[in-house]
């Protein structure tokens, strides 16, 4: 019977020992967040029915209510829960590996002289998916124990010449010193050197499977009906609680709006959550959030809709202010807004907090944003 056996180890080379251990006797593994206090983290084992737990010692526990997979699953992987609870999702080792060998044509991966660094939290695939293409491809592969700019500059020193990041971490790094930098960000407001790749991607995909707007080798793309669907053989055999969220010709409905060019490259507007309807006209944050960023004292931004009894949702900018800064007017941000975009796309409202909520990976979490 093939179990899932949760890694309640902390990043670095015993949770790569860990994985192999696991994988080895054919189990499937679920990586536990390491700053999920000890309530959330029994919940996790509990919700998604791991039947033991290996713990920071190495040893192995069992657990009650332990619920089975199929042979050949190799991963069930914790959503990052932005907008809801959680859901576990199963990823056999064909869905692993395809993705493996699809992003390692793309970026022409050479085993013998590349080499993965993984600095970014290793339940989610943002981070779990360097240490899986490394495992699955025989790539050399170091994992810190934790982001710092410093050991990442370092580690390019030492000849890694691959890392996943996301924008946070990699405004505070040298970017020169990498060969290829994988960002999990469709919307990174920032220009970046000529190294750094964006990807799409989710959990459900297996990690990023458009880079730089471009599907990889394998991986299909259409809009329908506005929304992103994705087919190819690194999407998730299923979730945990036994629903199959594709189609029955394979395709997966992201959530996600867009649309394809006509050179086919993809642009992602938004989950189709976000998009703020006010009067009767489409607003989507990441264009707003865009020009709201280059305000000075300005940290961080986000856009959201709320309820509102005359225009159905009103704009509201929730904004972070850098350390020092005043505080920017509201009347300001309307002003500018409506140089580059209709007037309907500027905020009504402001609400300033010392830091937005967000994700182990830097996403903002929108379910908690006040207004």
């Amino acid at each position: 019977m093939t179990t899932v056996v949760a890694l309640d180890v902390p990043r670095g080379p015993d949770f790569v020992t860990a994985l192999q251990r696991v994988w080895d006797r054919g189990d499937a593994a679920l990586p536990v967040d390491q700053r999920l206090p000890h309530t959330a983290r029994s919940d996790l084992l509990a919700t998604l029915a791991a039947g033991s737990v290996i713990g920071p010692d190495g040893d192995e526990v069992a657990l009650p209510g332990g619920r089975p997979v199929r042979p050949g699953d190799a991963l069930v992987v914790a959503t990052s829960g932005t907008t809801g609870r959680p859901k576990g999702v199963v990823l056999d080792h064909d869905a692993v590996a395809a993705h493996a060998r699809a992003v390692h044509a793309r970026l022409q991966v050479a085993p013998t002289t590349d080499r993965w660094l993984a600095c970014l939290p290793l339940s989610h695939v943002g981070g779990l998916g360097v240490v899986t293409r490394a495992l699955v491809t025989g790539t050399a592969l170091e994992v810190l124990p934790d982001f710092t700019a410093a050991a990442v500059d370092d580690a390019a020193a030492r000849g890694a010449t691959l890392v996943s990041l996301v924008p946070t971490t990699l405004d505070r790094i040298d970017p020169t010193g990498f060969r290829w930098i994988v960002v999990g960000a469709s919307n990174d407001p920032r220009r970046r050197p000529a190294n750094v790749v964006h990807t799409y991607g989710m959990t459900e995909s297996g990690g990023g499977v458009v880079y730089d707007g471009l599907p990889l080798d394998g991986v299909e793309v259409r809009v329908v009906d506005g929304e992103i669907q994705l087919r190819s053989a690194t999407l998730l055999r299923t979730y945990r609680d036994g629903t199959d969220p594709r189609t029955a010709d394979g395709w997966y409905p992201t959530g996600d709006l867009g649309a394809l060019g006509d050179d086919g490259v993809l642009h992602v507007d938004g989950r189709r959550e976000e998009l703020i309807i006010t009067g009767g006209e489409n607003v989507w944050p990441a264009a707003v959030e865009a020009l709201l960023r280059a305000v000075p004292g300005v940290a961080d931004v986000a856009v959201v809709g709320r309820d509102d009894p005359e225009w159905g949702q009103r704009v509201v900018a929730v904004v972070e202010v850098e350390q020092h800064a005043s505080a920017p007017q509201l009347d300001d941000l309307r002003a500018l807004v409506k140089e580059r975009l209709p007037a309907f796309a500027a905020p009504r409202e402001l609400i300033v907090v010392p830091s937005l909520p967000r994700t182990a990976l830097g996403k903002i979490r929108r379910d908690t944003l006040p207004g």
